[in-house]
């Protein structure tokens, strides 16, 4: 068996340095999958010098079978089903509905419990390390890649310290970019790459997040500025650049601001109009 892990900290450090590239981007953003992925994503992003933050998913066990997932909710109102898994399950809707119901009140409990009043981060157009303990079946991963693509990100990284190889193959696939520290040909249970692998307490996300925000609140700003500058400079940029090519030449050409398919043309003018 390869090496084991001292404990999530000393795995978090470890992946960190294989996604070093993203370091210092106003854009990038880790994402922590509570709550063992949490410990392990504060270290990513300690070391980028990014915001943390949580992105919630929470399996939805068959009923009497806990253990067994039938699928899975994420944040944003997202829910994945194993079609497999609810073909064989008697009464399979209605049960599905009530697990839905159950796990969604604790899903937007959590939500609230680790922020503690600050508001979830904005995600569009940004670049998501999306971060765990390690990779198994993968089924809660790809809940929240899922729940990623739905909030218009521009790039999903998963990075985790230890997976089976063939997952992490199947998860080139899925995300834009799969980082898998460690991919033991016969791995078994994540638990087994840890010398220290304890449950993650509520407390200790709660305190993470809180240590990640007072460090990085000024980038999330940052992001957020830059945000509201870009559509004045992508109009401001068409409009030089139409005025560039109409002071080359004197014929007209179509207008840079006409509907699409549209054929109105214009005359090219000698100055830019502000």
């Amino acid at each position: 068996m390869e090496r084991a892990f001292p404990n999530r900290t000393a795995a978090g450090r470890l992946l960190a340095e294989k996604l070093i590239k993203y370091a210092g981007r106003d854009d990038v953003i880790v994402l922590g999958l509570p709550r063992g992925g949490v410990p392990v994503a504060y270290e990513v992003a300690k070391r980028l010098n990014v915001p943390l933050d949580v992105f919630i998913v929470r399996k939805l066990g068959v009923p009497g079978f806990e253990e067994l997932a039938a699928g899975a909710i994420a944040s944003g109102g997202v829910r994945v089903l194993n079609e497999d898994v609810m073909r064989a399950l008697p009464n399979a809707d209605e049960a599905i509905e009530s697990v839905t119901a159950r796990e969604t009140a604790e899903l937007e409990r959590r939500e609230q419990s680790y922020r503690e009043g600050r508001p979830a981060p904005e995600l569009r157009d940004r670049v998501v390390i999306l971060v765990d303990d390690g990779l198994a079946t993968g089924a809660t991963m790809r809940a929240a890649i899922k729940g990623l693509r739905q909030r218009g990100v521009a790039k999903i990284v998963v990075g985790v310290p230890v997976g089976p190889p063939d997952t992490c193959r199947e998860f080139e696939e899925e995300a834009d970019e799969t980082i898998c520290a460690t991919a033991p040909e016969f791995f078994q249970a994540v638990a087994q790459y840890y010398e220290d692998f304890p449950q993650t307490s509520d407390e200790e996300v709660r305190d993470l997040l809180a240590r990640a925000a007072q460090r990085n609140g000024h980038r999330a700003g940052s992001f957020r500025s830059r945000q509201r500058q870009q559509p004045a400079q992508s109009a401001e940029s068409i409009r030089r650049a139409h005025f560039e090519q109409c002071r080359t030449r004197d014929t007209p050409v179509r207008s840079a601001y006409a509907g699409r398919g549209s054929d109105r043309r214009t005359h090219c003018r000698t100055s830019i109009q502000h």
